[in-house]
């Protein structure tokens, strides 16, 4: 059900669309909106694309005040949750303009973030670029930087996914992290698997990283990213955590169709049993039937990787990441 504000107003292309979903976001949203004013001196370079997902605060009253400061501004409500992914999707379909990013609604950016990075992007003349991420936990703050060697130059997203053990671009998979041209859009490279409600941004990812062409990691005013936040899904520990098997289930997939499915499968399963890990102890605090539940979806998930990467990746793990996966390998059908 969209809003659109400012009907019938005539205004020059946005230079960027900015796709803000959000659900129960109020305590912070007003701070991530009031942000965006601040991204460039004329409010016609930026379009606002807001989906309040099933909010029961004043999430969407916020987002409609803000939209009637921006020229270009479409506030979308869904009377019930959709999940991350799919209300992003719902923003894809709005974008106008050359480039277009995400921002979630207890986020925040320092100013003129976005002009910098709208220059850069046609600067460098690349499908994508990512950036550092400042974490915000109480009073402290920490940068994050993105695990990319080279800065300022433009590289193939394929060479940023190995080696299997180190932490590399496809292991940075935070959709609000960088900009991204129309092309990536046009192309079919832009949409989260539909219906995810958590790490919906790794297929996403190794996708992004496999079929685009050219990306560049570069330096930006910061996006500041607040951690411990109730409603954030890294805090929840409800069904909507189940979606973790089947977003690597889709990994795999999305890998193993690859004409280079050999070169990146280590680094696939790396990902795969790494994340399994941390999941298993987090499931030890979910309540019984869902700790069920997550662990069957990891262990069916376990049971499909490929042998061989499997067994080299699991003799490169160390004694507690093996400790904790060593049960569920077993009931997967592998040694551990």
């Amino acid at each position: 059900m969209p809003d659109t504000a400012h009907p019938g107003r005539s205004v020059r292309t946005p230079l960027v669309t900015v796709i803000l979903p959000a659900k129960d976001a109020g305590e912070f949203i007003g701070t991530t909106l009031e942000t965006l004013t601040r991204q460039f001196d004329d409010p016609a370079a930026l379009k606002l694309v807001a989906i309040d997902d099933g909010s029961r605060d004043d999430t969407g009253v916020l987002m409609r005040r803000y939209a009637e400061r921006f020229p270009h501004a479409e506030v979308l409500r869904n009377p019930s949750p959709r999940g991350l992914a799919s209300a992003r999707n719902q923003g894809l379909a709005h974008v106008e303009g050359d480039a277009f990013c995400f921002l979630d609604g207890d986020d925040w950016m320092q100013p003129q973030r976005l002009e910098v990075l709208s220059a850069r992007l046609r600067e460098l003349g690349c499908d994508f670029l990512r950036t550092d991420h400042v974490t915000v936990a109480g009073g402290r703050r920490a940068l994050v930087r993105a695990p990319h060697p080279w800065r300022e130059q433009v590289s193939s997203p394929r060479e940023a996914i190995l080696p299997e053990n180190e932490s590399t671009m496809v292991d940075y998979p935070y959709a609000w992290a960088g900009i991204f041209h129309r092309r990536i859009l046009d192309r079919g490279l832009a949409a989260f698997p539909s219906g995810l409600f958590t790490a919906e941004d790794r297929p996403w990812i190794w996708r992004l990283h496999l079929e685009a062409e050219s990306f560049a990691v570069v330096d930006a005013p910061a996006l500041l990213y607040r951690r411990g936040v109730a409603t954030s899904l890294t805090q929840a520990r409800d069904r909507r955590q189940l979606d973790f098997a089947r977003a690597m289930n889709e990994v795999i997939d999305i890998v193993e169709r690859d004409p280079e499915a050999e070169r990146f499968l280590a680094k696939a399963v790396w990902t795969a049993l790494a994340l399994s890990s941390h999941h298993l102890v987090r499931a030890r605090r979910m309540n019984p039937a869902l700790r069920t539940q997550m662990r069957a979806g990891i262990r069916d998930m376990l049971g499909r990787l490929p042998d061989a990467e499997a067994e080299a990746v699991l003799e490169r793990f160390d004694g507690p990441r093996r400790r904790v996966l060593a049960r569920i390998l077993r009931q997967a059908g592998r040694a551990s």
